[in-house]
């Protein structure tokens, strides 16, 4: 299902032996989290009896004053509410409060899955449109299909509502077992079709794509770091070992982190002996090494890591151990720069906080946290003051604020202070026309839903995506249909613009056709094709 979160970075240790857990985050085409190192839960006592015993509490003190006698009335809990937050903004970026009716979307995506009816959808035209029907999830079962529109949930009218994704959610999402009613209007049918859903377990998957790139190279997209993504890899690695691979990219662009586990897990399969991978230490935390443990399902192949400047946290530690093991090469642009371990806690309301710990370092010494001294504002601008100063297209690494050497093992220089640097640096795309372009795209996937919703079955004729690559080709008739639908919908179209975007609008129709047929797989095949960063990585 659609939507998500930005909340980029955390990092949480394994549990203690003496406290609860608690484990989640959010499925959604965007995911952004950071580095987790376990998922733990404690939960806090709040009022006067403190983690240090009984104590005077000022801060009681001051909301009953405030309570009692200041001018206006006080909702004394939205006061508390602004109050944590404004503290927690006063420590560091990644150091959080997650309010109650948060912490179900905020934790989904690290335990691997959520309980609902298995559908991605999007609100086309103020009506809920089915975009995927999760495989082998409840909906697919029951017969829900990609393009239903669903007009009613629960005997309620959702459709013409201005009904919003996270309302959406609320409805369909539940306990395992419970059962929903969802009527739907379907292409060609006149009648509302009316299904009644049992709820399940539905799998999130963090690797969104595994193929060969060519006879030799394999390709695998890890979207983030949950507690199912190395089982997912290890599965990748193991078709593709049998495929004949003998170079593999893993491209972690835009991969905002997870569970460190799963970062330590992968690195394990990739780094022979008893390497270290990762270590952490803070005030309270002595250090502790992560190492390579046991042999790898791919240890002495070629291996190219890609990242970009959203690559953070657990993406950041496993192309840190590669890259100071010079196990492969790092291919992209400088990454986010995220260095610091988070440990959650549930209060007695429900709510969480998500309180730095620790930091952790690459095998050879760096931490690669920047700095945030100039404040929480200053820090989550400046990956755009990084676009604004050109180092997306001639990388500047004057700016780093660890100017200390470390040496890999071969005695290669790296740097910490702000992230990771690529080995190999690819400039972003500087085409001229790249804001248009993107205004194009924005109404790609809507047009999609309606057109395939339809033309249903005419992508059943393609055996594989493969055989859809080679063969379709967007016509002169369906670039027509898709600006007359994008001008209905707001298009300011410019004709100039339009002959110059036309390549790419074609290969984002075609991407989009093919995600709706293989999903985030069948879309990467398509855009990987002129993708420089993957063009590179395979050339190396």
């Amino acid at each position: 299902m659609n939507n998500a979160n930005d909340t980029h970075g955390y990092t949480i240790y394994p549990k203690p032996a003496t406290t609860g857990a608690y484990t989640p985050f959010i499925y959604s085409l965007v995911l952004a989290f950071g580095v987790v190192l376990g998922f733990v839960v404690n939960s806090i006592t709040t009022g006067k009896e403190s983690l240090l015993g009984k104590q005077y509490n000022k801060l009681e003190d001051i909301f009953n004053y405030i309570e009692l006698k200041y001018v206006d009335t006080v909702e004394r809990t939205a006061l508390t509410e602004k109050t944590i937050e404004k503290l927690f903004s006063s420590l560091d970026p990644h150091t959080v409060y997650i309010p109650a009716d948060e912490t179900a979307d905020v934790n989904e995506s690290l335990e691997g899955n959520f309980e609902g009816i298995g559908i991605e959808f999007s609100v086309v035209q103020d009506t809920i449109t089915v975009v995927t029907v999760i495989p082998g999830g409840p909906s697919e079962i029951i017969g829900l299909k990609a393009g239903d529109r669903i007009v009613k949930i629960n005997d309620s009218t959702v459709a013409g509502i201005k009904i919003k994704d996270n309302e959406v959610k609320k409805r369909l999402r539940g306990p395992k077992g419970t059962i929903v009613k969802v009527s739907v209007l379907r292409s060609g049918r006149n009648q509302l079709l009316v299904f009644d859903i049992k709820r399940d377990k539905i799998p999130l998957y963090s690797v969104d794509a595994a193929y060969m790139l060519n006879a030799e190279t394999g390709y695998i997209k890890i979207s983030n770091f949950s507690s199912t993504t190395h089982r997912e890899f290890a599965e990748k690695v193991d078709m593709l070992n049998n495929q004949g691979m003998k170079k593999l990219i893993i491209d972690l662009r835009d991969n905002p982190g997870g569970y460190l586990q799963a970062a330590t897990q992968i690195a394990d399969e990739l780094l022979a002996g008893e390497k270290l991978i990762v270590f952490t230490k803070g005030k309270a935390y002595p250090r502790q090494d992560y190492k390579a443990s046991k042999p790898g399902l791919f240890e002495k192949g070629e291996l190219r890591i890609l990242v970009n400047q959203n690559s953070a946290s657990a993406s950041e530690i496993l192309a840190g151990a590669v890259q100071d093991w010079d196990r492969g090469i790092i291919i992209g642009r400088t990454s986010f720069g995220k260095g610091l371990v988070q440990e959650q806690y549930e209060l007695r309301d429900g709510s969480m906080i998500r309180l730095t710990v620790a930091r952790y370092y690459t095998p050879s010494g760096r931490c690669i946290q920047r700095s945030y001294s100039n404040g929480v504002d200053d820090y989550n601008n400046e990956v755009y003051q990084r676009y604004l100063r050109g180092d997306f297209i001639h990388e500047d690494t004057t700016h780093t604020t660890d100017t200390t050497v470390y040496k890999t093992a071969k005695g290669r220089k790296v740097y910490g202070g702000g992230g990771i640097r690529p080995d190999v640096f690819v400039p972003a795309d500087t085409s001229s026309e790249l804001d248009y372009i993107l205004q194009l795209r924005a109404f790609v996937p809507e047009f999609v839903y309606k057109y395939t919703s339809g033309n249903s079955g005419f992508m059943d004729s393609y055996k594989d995506m493969r055989q859809f690559s080679e063969q379709f080709a967007v016509s002169a008739l369906l670039l027509n249909e898709f600006y007359s639908y994008a001008v209905k919908a707001g298009l300011k179209r410019d004709i100039t613009k339009d002959i110059k975007s036309e390549t790419k609008l074609k290969q984002y129709l075609k991407a989009f056709l093919a995600k709706q047929q293989w999903r985030l797989e069948g879309y990467y095949y398509i855009m990987n094709q002129t993708d420089e960063v993957v063009n590179v990585a395979e050339k190396q």
